[in-house]
């Protein structure tokens, strides 16, 4: 490809929405472009990238067993409406209507169609086990696209479905699946961090995610250095110290006057921040909510709405804290009625906690569970944190930042039990086929290689997933000199099978051109210049090599061959 043809341009300054590297370095280098929040054109360079992803996904699950299709991204709501998940996913759908009236959503993922699929052309025990695939476009109208390609409305995804007869079947499938991702990963040359995860709102039993490791990530993963215990902060585990148990005392009413604070309240009454319980009003699905756990916890939203089976779950606001009856900054779970209380499991040990009083600016010491104050459901909704312990092995917990790039959920019976996708075993006895379902969102991929893969000068493409291989810059490109040499070294490189950009820009200053490669950062770059010629030598440079080098004009391809070969 030549510089001069592409329909992109560089841009020499960060454009000012740009919050995250990736955004910022895809935009400038020409490699997207953005259309409305959320919605962005691929641009040749990154179609080249996302190509080479999509061929290496396709070659591995193939070779997992699975066959491709394509199933359609407008889909019948009432497909949704059958397995509940239309009201689960809520205001995150696209939904439209048909001339005729009918409602229509545009697909988020494709678990409902792919079930009447199989339910249409699978009868046996003979047809299992079956894994298929497909990449196609989704949607969902998320509430604050951000970072590029990482949050988006439309992206591009790789989602595949097993179907299997038992749960020893699916485990088969769902680990030949998770080595498929790993292959993908090391393929792309991207090292990932596979993580247990939560499984949202598609539903399912055991899950996990496959994140790559970045200070920008959204992601919170928790990991144990010693046993190399891995889940996602929305799934993790930990245990912590419990608190002493003491005889329990009687309720006391102590002034608290102006503290709003947990840490504030821990120092006003000199007592440990474990020694308080926290009050945490939510809404869910529309209906008051009061959460107590230990002042030195936090609650995990995900794990609370999981345990309410709640379709919304938002913190709670203020004027319907008030309409609760509730007092902020002085509420506990104390004489409460007509509203679900829930309590995290570190209420039940420990005795004589600092809670509120339910009126401004008074707290009460000596609370004890069960006896001063109850709750509906008593369940594990803490977050775990770096610094508490594994719950394996007892080890200190780290945390790292991460942007998710797979995940692989086993679904069980859920959707074929909703939709009536049944097979017959071998007795001739009918059971509900047993699934799972593996995505891996193939922009947010590429995003998250830049994200991970970059310095300041610009990208740093891995090798295996780079628009092109080698930057050819010819430097004063109008010398006859320059010119032919550099046309007959692309020639003899795309002969050679390497993939080349050539920048024969002939309007663009030395200075230009090189910050163009280094901010495009493909893996080898080549300048042919005057000084260069009359050495008989040409430049050559890794996109992370300190200097550069040179090579004699015929070694120049076996070079680059060399380069790439070794990477």
């Amino acid at each position: 490809m030549r510089f001069s043809r592409m329909v992109s341009k560089t841009l020499r300054s960060d454009p000012p929405d740009a919050e995250t590297a990736s955004h910022r370095l895809m935009l400038r280098a020409g490699l997207i472009h953005q259309v409305a929040a959320g919605v962005y054109s691929y641009l040749p360079l990154a179609l080249r990238s996302l190509r080479k992803i999509e061929n290496i996904i396709r070659e591995e699950m193939d070779a997992a067993g699975g066959q491709e299709l394509m199933m359609p991204a407008l889909q019948p709501q009432e497909l949704w409406e059958q397995t509940g998940r239309r009201e689960a996913f809520g205001d995150n759908m696209f939904s439209l209507q048909d001339r005729r009236g009918r409602l229509m959503v545009l697909a988020p993922t494709h678990e409902e169609v792919i079930t009447n699929v199989v339910k249409a052309n699978v009868q046996s025990y003979r047809d299992l086990p079956l894994i298929l695939y497909q990449i196609q476009t989704k949607f969902r109208d998320e509430p604050r696209p951000r970072a590029g390609l990482v949050r988006v409305r439309e992206f591009d995804m790789k989602d595949a479905y097993s179907f299997n007869a038992d749960e020893a079947s699916l485990d088969e499938s769902y680990q030949a699946m998770a080595q498929a991702y790993r292959n993908i990963f090391r393929r792309c040359g991207l090292p990932v961090l596979m993580a247990e995860a939560d499984s949202g709102a598609i539903g399912g039993k055991d899950s996990h995610e496959f994140l790559l490791a970045t200070d920008t990530g959204e992601d919170t993963v928790i990991t144990c250095p010693s046993c190399s215990y891995t889940a996602n902060a929305e799934k993790a585990e930990s245990t912590y110290p419990e608190v002493e148990a003491e005889p329990e005392e009687a309720l006391e009413e102590v002034a608290t006057p102006g503290i709003k604070t947990i840490s504030g309240l821990a120092e006003f009454l000199g007592v440990l921040e474990s020694k308080t319980l926290k009050a945490v009003f939510y809404m869910s699905d529309g209906e008051p909510l009061f959460v107590t756990i230990r002042g030195d916890l936090d609650v995990n939203e995900v794990k609370l709405k999981n345990a309410l089976q709640s379709h919304d779950l938002r913190l709670a606001e203020d004027h319907e804290v008030k309409a609760a009856g509730l007092v902020a900054g002085s509420a506990s779970a104390i004489g409460l009625e007509n509203i679900k209380r829930v309590a995290d499991v570190s209420i039940t040990s420990g005795s004589n906690f600092v809670v509120g009083a339910n009126k401004p600016d008074i707290h009460f010491k000596g609370a004890n569970y069960p006896r001063d104050f109850q709750a509906d459901i008593v369940t594990d909704i803490a977050l775990a944190q770096p610094g508490q312990f594994c719950p394996r092995c007892g080890h200190v917990l780290d945390s790292t930042k991460g942007i998710e790039v797979g995940h692989i959920f086993k679904l069980g019976t859920f959707f074929s039990e909703a939709l009536g996708a049944d097979f017959l075993d071998s007795e001739g006895q009918q059971h509900p086929i047993t699934m799972g379902c593996y995505g891996i969102g193939v922009g947010r991929l590429l995003a998250a290689a830049v994200e991970q893969n970059n310095d300041e000068d610009g990208i740093v493409f891995p090798i295996p997933i780079a628009p092109y291989q080698a930057h050819l810059v010819g430097l004063n490109i109008a010398t006859g000199e320059v010119a032919e040499a550099a046309e007959k070294l692309y020639g003899e490189l795309q002969d050679a099978g390497i993939e080349v950009l050539f920048d024969d820009r002939e309007d663009a200053a030395a200075g230009v051109k090189f910050n163009d490669a280094d901010l495009m950062g493909l893996p080898v770059r080549l300048v042919v210049s005057p000084r260069n010629l009359k050495a008989g030598v040409v430049e050559i440079k890794g996109r992370t090599d300190s200097e550069a080098g040179n090579v004699p004009l015929d070694g120049v391809v076996a070079s680059v061959q060399e380069r790439l070969a070794a990477d």
